[in-house]
């Protein structure tokens, strides 16, 4: 087994030490300080190593490695086809497209001009930053293990060329970071592992109050942490920090075991044995009979014992087999929230298609994880502002900006424009109705393109009007 090491032979619930899900840490302290530091981190790191030792197994399922490969078979080892049908990397790279597939946009609550321009700056700043990128590193290495966090550092003063943010983004690999928790489910401090020249691990801390560099059971560095908040911020898949792959592995583990069985059957079948009866042919004469296509052999015994040679065939049946498989697949799908691919009838509306086929579901599930997703970027959004609140002198607060996850644009595209029209010609201001229907990606940007347009057809005067008393 030595060769296997580093490699995902075993299935998944043989390296799970707490159930399904990556364990939250916490600690039991009443405050993080020097004094405790060192300590506090060695209890942690405790948690988080069999945390990543899980991480390490899904992200290498995610690409592929998955224990099919390693399987081996007593009986003709020599037919053992290996099929890995990687429905990991369907799951995640959906569930990542439904919540990031589109830019995350800002929007501002209610109606205020200058807050609307700061609004878009911020986007603008966001756009420069590439926070698309990360966003859909973040996601994805949620989806794979069940958590993911985002790093916000200060440039100093050493950002890129021509890059006027005081910050920079960062996705950080869940396997070198975690954050630990107080009881009451407060941020304790942040950790973020790396190593020095020599191989040795090297640990950065921040707490909300102070930072620190540990090497060993050692504080290296250590000064106060001017920012007044945690710059390392967890984002959960879910409360349990169950990763999508998990929560079906067994289901994929299987279906990858019958598609290499089928497989196995159709080349058994092809590569039949050969059987003799009451005839004794050596190796060398059956090989060269074999090369010429045919058999010739004598009874042992004359007409007592009449030779005879066939061919051992039982062929699988892969109908029954299809219909196993299938019933998985849709299982999984169901387990998942993820539509599937049935052909539909020519009198299918696309209502009925989407609750036949499971796209209700589906777009109901992605917006059950909407708000578990936004809750971690509305931290991060108060980092942010506070950095750009001193330097740019930005008077957003997070309350101001609502966080919109951008979904199916151009789906029911018609109905979306009839139903902003009717918002206008109702009196509902034009910023609310282009972020209610939610017909475009950037609905401030669009807002402000569009605003002198929309004060010529919808003006902001509105004449007095008597109504008459009935």
């Amino acid at each position: 087994m030595w060769n296997y090491q580093g490699k995902n032979f075993r299935p998944f619930t043989a390296i799970m030490s707490n159930g399904y899900g990556r364990q939250i840490i916490y600690t039991r302290k009443a405050e993080i300080t020097k004094s405790n530091i060192v300590e506090e981190l060695r209890k942690a790191l405790t948690t988080h190593r069999q945390n990543a030792l899980e991480i390490k197994y899904l992200d290498n399922y995610y690409k592929g490695d998955q224990p099919i490969l390693y399987r081996q078979k007593d009986i003709r080892p020599e037919v053992n086809n290996k099929n890995v049908e990687n429905l990991a990397y369907m799951i995640v790279e959906t569930k990542t497209a439904e919540i990031v597939g589109e830019p995350i946009q800002y929007v501002l609550r209610g109606v205020d001009q200058k807050k609307a321009e700061e609004v878009n700056t911020l986007n603008v700043i966001m756009s420069e930053e590439d926070k698309h990128h990360y966003d859909i590193e973040l996601k994805r290495w949620s989806s794979i293990c069940g958590t993911a966090y985002r790093f916000v550092g200060n440039d100093g003063g050493e950002g890129r060329l021509l890059d006027n943010s005081p910050f920079y983004l960062s996705t950080e690999n869940p396997l070198y970071t975690f954050v630990c928790y107080y009881t009451n489910g407060r941020e304790a401090f942040s950790c973020q592992i790396r190593e020095d020249e020599d191989g040795k691990d090297i640990y950065t801390i921040y707490t909300d109050t102070e930072w620190f560099i540990i090497k060993g059971d050692e504080i290296v560095d250590s000064g106060m942490n001017i920012t007044g908040a945690i710059p390392v911020v967890e984002y959960p898949n879910n409360s349990r920090r169950l990763s999508d792959i998990e929560i079906t592995i067994t289901l994929t583990d299987a279906i990858n075991t019958m598609s290499s069985d089928r497989s196995n059957g159709i080349e058994q079948f092809v590569a039949s044995w050969v059987k003799f009866v009451n005839c004794d042919v050596d190796e060398e004469s059956f090989i060269a009979m074999r090369q010429e296509g045919a058999l010739v052999v004598k009874s042992n015994n004359g007409t007592d014992n009449k030779a005879d040679v066939d061919i051992l065939t039982n062929e699988l049946n892969q109908t029954e087999s299809q219909v196993a498989v299938t019933d998985m697949y849709e299982k999984l799908l169901v387990v998942q929230g993820l539509a599937n691919r049935n052909n539909t009838s020519s009198g299918d509306t696309g209502s009925a298609v989407e609750l036949r086929n499971g796209h209700y579901d589906a777009e109901k599930r992605a917006e059950l994880a909407e708000p578990i997703f936004k809750r971690s970027e509305r931290k991060f959004l108060r980092l942010v502002l506070s950095r750009l609140r001193i330097q740019d002198g930005i008077s957003l607060v997070a309350s101001d900006v609502d966080i919109q996850i951008s979904r199916s644009k151009l789906d029911n595209a018609l109905t979306k424009a009839e139903v902003m029209q009717i918002l206008l010609q109702c009196g509902i201001e034009e910023s609310i109705a282009i972020k209610t229907v939610g017909l475009f990606s950037d609905a401030q940007g669009t807002y402000l393109a569009s605003k002198e347009r929309m004060d010529i057809l919808y003006p902001k005067e509105v004449e007095n009007v008597e109504v008459e008393e009935v």
